[in-house]
């Protein structure tokens, strides 16, 4: 900064700007001069050295102080330098003035401060002049005059919080709005930035998923930023048409009751916006761009925001997608919706409802008249999840539920494309993120032909999702499609029982065929494509057994399913998955079925990996027995079962008899199916020689394992 020694630096955060801007002004008006960031740090400067440039070079240090502020990095170090020209505050070299309610930092507790919190303006100002006087010592030498003074900023700034001469928003402000600052803060810094091509900024995302909301709340926290905020509904051209029309009045260009046509005045409207600034428009519910392409003004004069399930706005606007709430957002809005302190029963709410904030405001408006609390509704949505989304707790401000919002939609797509419907169908049995298109294209043989058709060709699968993404019901990235799990849940509570049946048994079809397609137990580098799959599996079998569709498939895909998780060490998880494939193996085949057999093998092995040997020995000797009716006591089949009950139970119960006599009869059994060279006799020996030198039988074990060393070197080569 360069000029005269200044009365005030006025210390401040971005979120608090519009404060800054009103007491720099009513300051300044009262003949002092000040220095403040946006009216003084010109681009190209160095922002640091000028912050302390200014501090060095005021007076005093005028900290606008509220929560944002107290939690700025910028604003401590501000503060710090202030206390340390006066550490003792006899100068009063830091004046504080509060804006919000705020915890004072320990350093500055005991600071007197001007309190402005829920004041008028006049009285606002009054409150600042006085307490500026007050504290104020006169200086030791003259002030500079203040006619010298050059003002930067010509128009005084409003008064925070009120609300400017032409506004028509139709919402009143969200008292629970919680957290999105981010999405806020990237709003206002797209509008402050002054690029051309950043001044209508498009949020863009699924229905119920707060685009009004954030609209709403930027236009309520930036309402002093603007001399008109105008809110037009742009669902349907007409209303379209009839809200803008109707800012024509208020900017002068018609007579109050005046009628015109309303084309004249929308001509009218948009040539007076494209001359003047000041101005923030918000076109809410648009359903694309070229509805309101025609209603933007050219140039940049002032701001527009459009909400839009239609992600596609890039040529006419900035997007900026909307997701749901991060999980302490999700929190923090139940607690202050409901005024429950639980915080982990929170978090199992918003879990399960995906963070999304309108089911998040529909469960805390339930809680809320019901007294309910978290436990007891989830345990009521676990039965009762399509009427709750569907009837209960609408909010005041939002015309639809969760359920209904998303049941136009999807019927929406349905006249659209009823192929793009029967693909969400299917996409509403998998997991909700990272469904590979590649699945889906290998699918040809599981999927009704002409799905299966339609996703053959990368042309026509992005016909096929179009539909699904212009109402932003799924999104697709690196050939990845994702689908929010109430999305799902709508769409399945929207079929028939006969219909979820179907659908549930194709996803377990097309995710068994391209499992088995990826998956080699064998091959380590299958293994973590394969894991990608997991999800998807784990789901669809899910819903299948819920179902009871397609249960051989569905056994299937658990072992196979299992079988991954055994080879990458997660052996709780695959003895769960195990014990599911068991059951179905029994109920679908019985108990004598060679699927049941190999199901709990791979159940015994895992349990022999978690330490439970009793369980392993008990699911080994199942599949022994089913296997021995099967195939017939001497069958090589037979003898491998035998092993895995010597060695994956009884050797390690310290049964080393037992174990001994099962080696030597799986021993016995393949000598006399093969020939005394073959590895299979090699391993059988070996494994007797194991159990022989645990029983202290050196000599005996030697021998084995020689002959096991013979075979092999005779098989493979030394």
């Amino acid at each position: 900064m360069v000029g005269d020694k200044k009365n005030f630096f006025i210390s401040y955060t971005s979120a608090d700007r519009s404060w800054a801007e009103w007491i720099a002004w009513q300051v300044e008006e009262a003949g002092y001069t000040v220095v403040l960031m946006d009216w003084d740090f010109r681009p190209g400067t160095d922002f640091t050295q000028s912050m302390r440039d200014a501090a060095a070079q005021s007076e005093r240090t005028l900290a606008v102080l509220s929560p944002k502020y107290m939690e700025s990095v910028y604003g401590q170090q501000e503060l710090n330098a202030a206390i340390r020209q006066d550490p003792l505050g006899r100068m009063g070299k830091l004046l504080g003035v509060r804006i919000a309610d705020v915890e004072l930092d320990p350093l500055i507790a005991g600071l007197v401060y001007i309190d402005l919190v829920g004041l008028k303006a006049d009285v606002a100002r009054e409150r600042l002049l006085s307490g500026i006087s007050l504290e104020r010592a006169k200086p030791p030498e003259e002030p500079a005059f203040p006619g010298a003074y050059q003002r930067t900023i010509t128009a005084e700034p409003s008064f925070p919080g009120a609300l400017p001469p032409l506004w028509n928003v139709p919402h009143p402000r969200n008292p629970n709005f919680t957290g999105r600052s981010a999405l806020l803060d990237k709003l206002h810094a797209a509008f402050s930035s002054g690029e051309t091509a950043a001044l209508t900024q498009a949020i863009a995302g699924l229905g119920g998923i707060g685009k009004t909301q954030l609209a709403l709340e930027y236009a309520y926290r930036h309402a002093s930023d603007y001399e008109t905020v105008w809110w037009i509904r742009a669902e349907e051209p007409a209303e379209l048409a009839t809200d803008y029309a109707a800012l024509a009045p208020g900017l002068g260009l018609i007579d109050e009751g005046e009628t015109a046509d309303v084309p004249a005045m929308v001509g009218l409207v948009k040539n007076w916006l494209e001359r003047h600034g000041g101005w923030l428009l918000v076109f809410d519910n648009a359903e694309a761009p070229e509805g309101v392409r025609d209603y933007l003004p050219q140039g940049a004069t002032g701001h527009a925001i459009v909400t839009s399930r239609n992600p596609n706005w890039r040529e006419t606007a900035t997007p900026l997608p909307m997701q749901v709430m991060n999980r302490n957002e999700s929190v923090a809005f139940l607690k202050k919706r409901t005024g429950l302190e639980d915080e982990v029963g929170a978090a199992s709410l918003a879990d399960v409802l995906g963070d999304f904030p309108l089911a998040l405001e529909q469960a805390g408006a339930y809680i809320d008249e019901n007294a309910e609390n978290f436990e007891g509704y989830l345990a009521l949505y676990q039965d009762h999840r399509r009427k709750l989304l569907a009837e209960y707790g609408q909010p005041s401000d939002y015309p639809d539920t969760v359920a209904t919002t998303w049941d136009l939609s999807i019927e929406k797509v349905r006249e659209a494309s009823p192929l793009s419907s029967d693909l969400l169908n299917l996409l509403a049995f998998f997991a909700p993120e990272e469904i590979p298109e590649a699945m889906l294209a290998a699918s040809a043989e599981q999927l009704p032909e002409d799905l299966a058709e339609a996703l053959s060709d990368p042309f026509t699968t992005n016909e096929l999702l179009r539909p699904l993404r212009g109402y932003s019901l799924i999104e697709v990235s690196r050939d990845q499609i994702s689908v929010h799990r109430l999305v799902q849940v709508v769409s399945r509570e929207r079929l028939e029982e006969a219909g979820r049946k179907a659908w549930a048994g194709t996803a377990i079809e097309v995710v068994n065929g391209y499992f088995l397609f990826l998956f080699d137990v064998y091959d380590p580098a299958t293994w973590a494509p394969s894991g990608a799959l997991l999800p998807h599996a784990l789901a669809a079998a899910g819903h299948a057994e819920r179902l009871e569709a397609a249960p051989d498939a569905t056994g299937g895909l658990l072992n196979t399913a299992g079988l991954y998780l055994q080879r990458v060490g997660q052996f709780s998880e695959a003895r769960e998955v195990f014990e599911r494939a068991v059951a179905i193996a029994e109920e679908v085949y019985g108990p004598g079925h060679l699927f049941f057999t190999s199901a709990d093998i791979n159940l015994g092995y895992v349990l022999f990996q978690l330490g439970d040997l009793a369980g392993a020995r008990a699911a080994y000797e199942r599949a022994l027995a089913i296997d021995e009716v099967i195939y017939g006591l001497d069958h090589p089949e037979v003898a491998l079962r035998i092993n895995n009950l010597g060695g994956g139970a009884l050797r390690a119960l310290g049964d080393l008899a037992g174990a001994r006599a099962a080696y030597e009869r799986a021993l016995a059994i393949v000598e006399r199916a093969f020939d005394a060279d073959h590895p299979y006799v090699a391993t059988a020996v070996n494994n007797l020689g194991g159990v022989l030198e645990d029983m202290g039988d050196l000599a005996g074990a030697r021998a084995a394992y020689e002959r096991a060393l013979v075979i092999i070197e005779k098989a493979y080569g030394p």
